[in-house]
């Protein structure tokens, strides 16, 4: 009897092109910023899904060195601007200067002109100067003197915070904090992931390794694919249920925090290779996209009882999927 030869089955191709090289970036990142691969892939989620990052935590425990690594993936332009009192709004934006051959008035960028802007200190930045990325951070844009110019797309914005009992620092206001769509913390890393860092295996040491997976039309692309992830009108349904019981604890969430909760589960959901969101997908990045949006009637509550409540409601809520 002939033996029929086996049947090769070819493997499995991902039907989006881009994610691979995104899921590359992500490993490449999460080697250099050891022992905290869920706040990594959470920051590079928020990427993708077209938001901002908020780094709050203590000096020297790697915020820095996530928002230089997620900038080298990007690639693009980047710029840092280091949290000072004395920083201008004209600083970040920019300013008109009289150029006089030609006589007239010609703009000259700030430095939020970029594909990745870091602010680290954010909160050593004074109040006046902070309102000044409000309409940067939303609309991708700056009006000044009656023009407006568009910012580069993408445009993602990395910010780290100290805590607020450091000298010199100022609390950001609720509209400034609700422009992040997730707060992470770092935290001390274990002791393995210290050694490695304090060996030179791993840390800011290793940051030049890094390099950008994709050209800007492909993070362009990978953002289109992200905002495609489907959103079942049960998912709808769910997250309404846990907006509204937010709001009847006296939490602020906004209609712009739902919408960066729900595109954060849906990046979340496209690293995982799925078209669809899932429950987990949500009640996952929930603490992360509402924490630090915090209480208009207690603004001093403590990130980690206010991410305790959050855990509590999720119980409280059902999902609703039968």
């Amino acid at each position: 009897m002939t033996q029929l030869p086996p049947i090769l089955v070819p493997p499995m191709r991902d039907p989006d092109p881009v994610r691979p090289a995104a899921r590359a970036g992500l490993a490449a990142l999460q080697a250099v910023v050891v022992g905290k691969e869920t706040q990594v892939r959470r920051a590079f989620a928020a990427m993708l899904a077209g938001g901002h990052v908020l780094l709050e935590d203590l000096p020297g425990v790697g915020k820095t060195t996530l928002a230089k690594g997620l900038s080298r993936i990007l690639g693009g332009s980047f710029q840092r601007v280091q949290g000072t009192n004395d920083l201008l709004p004209s600083d970040l934006l920019g300013v008109h200067l009289w150029d006089a051959k030609e006589q007239t008035f010609r703009f000259q960028q700030g430095p939020v002109f970029c594909h990745v802007l870091l602010l680290d200190e954010l909160n050593r930045i004074g109040p006046k100067t902070q309102s000044a990325m409000l309409e940067a951070m939303v609309e991708g844009q700056v009006t000044l003197d009656r023009s407006t110019h568009r910012l580069p797309d993408p445009f993602f914005v990395i910010a780290t915070q100290n805590p607020l009992d450091h000298a010199g620092t100022f609390p950001l206001p609720e509209s400034q904090l609700d422009r992040f769509s997730c707060t992470i913390h770092l935290g001390y890393p274990d002791r393995a992931a210290e050694r490695r860092i304090l060996t030179g295996e791993a840390g800011a040491e290793l940051l030049d390794s890094l390099v950008p997976v994709l050209d800007l039309d492909g993070w362009r692309q990978a953002r289109a694919a992200v905002r495609q992830v489907r959103v079942a009108e049960a998912v709808l349904d769910y997250v309404e249920r846990m907006v509204s019981q937010i709001r009847a604890g006296g939490g602020f969430c906004s209609t712009r925090a739902a919408k960066h909760w729900l595109a954060l589960a849906q990046a979340e959901a496209w690293l995982a290779g799925r078209d669809f969101i899932t429950p987990d997908d949500l009640q996952d990045t929930l603490a992360d996209t509402m924490a630090h949006r915090g209480s208009l009637d207690d603004r001093r509550l403590n990130r980690s009882e206010r991410r305790e409540q959050l855990a509590r409601m999720l119980k409280d809520v059902p999902v609703g999927w039968a």
